[in-house]
């Protein structure tokens, strides 16, 4: 603040200098605050738009997601489809080992871990049976019969891309062992698969084996479907060692697995010839 005396008209020239100066540097912090208010306002309408357009986006990459979701299921639908036939079960037990293990129980044991395998690679997996009982009606009379003929009536109706029948073998001799796959003579695709599954059995559960995939005409599930289908014998019952290994979970995880391993490949093969 400046004093002078209102007697003084020089003290009073220089009171309006001052005062002009005053006023003109009102108005520039004026119009400092008001640039200042100006740039705010600006700011604060960027960040409303920039955050419209980003909840405009967000919405489009949800509606994106929707669409690939959608997709995927779209492609579940058209995944590949594996019948898994647990042979034997309820008043059939199938082989009977030499201390007294069931065939059934075992099948159904393996078949069980291979339709998870499955399922978790994206495989559609349809099992035969699910407990210990065959496909027949209480009171029929062929039970046998009718057990086999409905399990051809459910692979043909499910329409799979491949059957795989699970089964345990067995012969006179105890010292007689190994994993075989059969498939029905003069099928091409029925040996491919029966290849494939036979060398993960060779090189993930027994590289001694020496046996290989073989073709059978008498089978019944083999003849009556014209489905590709194998038999896997996942080993001899008749041999002691061979049959306390199949009796062991972990040991028919590891079944389950090397057909699981052989089933991939083999569908691999399949969508690769497709395009």
């Amino acid at each position: 603040m400046c004093v002078v005396s209102a007697h003084n008209p020089r003290a009073g020239a220089i009171y309006m200098v001052v005062k002009g100066r005053g006023v003109s540097d009102m108005g520039q912090r004026w119009q400092r605050e008001l640039v200042k208010l100006l740039g705010t306002a600006v700011f604060l309408t960027a960040v409303f738009f920039a955050g419209r357009q980003a909840a405009v986006m967000t919405d489009s990459a949800a509606l994106r997601a929707e669409t690939e979701e959608e997709k995927d299921d779209r492609s579940k639908m058209q995944k590949f489809c594996v019948v898994v036939d647990a042979g034997h079960g309820g008043n059939d037990p199938g082989k009977v080992g030499v201390n007294g293990a069931l065939e059934k129980d075992i099948n159904l044991a393996i078949a069980k871990r291979l339709a998870v395998l499955l399922e978790q690679a994206d495989v559609k997996a349809v099992m035969t049976r699910t407990q210990d009982s065959g496909l027949y009606d209480a009171d029929a009379d062929r039970k046998k019969v009718q057990d086999m003929k409905r399990r051809i009536e459910l692979m043909e109706k499910t329409e799979p891309d491949i059957v795989v029948s699970i089964h345990q073998n067995s012969y006179d001799g105890a010292s007689v062992s190994g994993a075989q796959v059969f498939y029905y003579t003069g099928s091409e695709e029925g040996k491919k698969l029966a290849d494939i599954l036979q060398a993960q059995f060779i090189s993930g559960l027994d590289p001694e084996n020496r046996r290989e995939a073989r073709a059978n005409d008498s089978y019944y599930l083999l003849r009556k479907t014209g489905r590709t289908i194998v038999i896997a014998e996942c080993g001899f019952l008749s041999n002691p060692r061979e049959e306390e290994l199949l009796c062991d979970p972990s040991y028919q995880e590891k079944v389950a697995w090397q057909l699981h391993l052989g089933i991939l490949r083999y569908l691999n093969g399949m969508e690769k010839e497709q395009r």
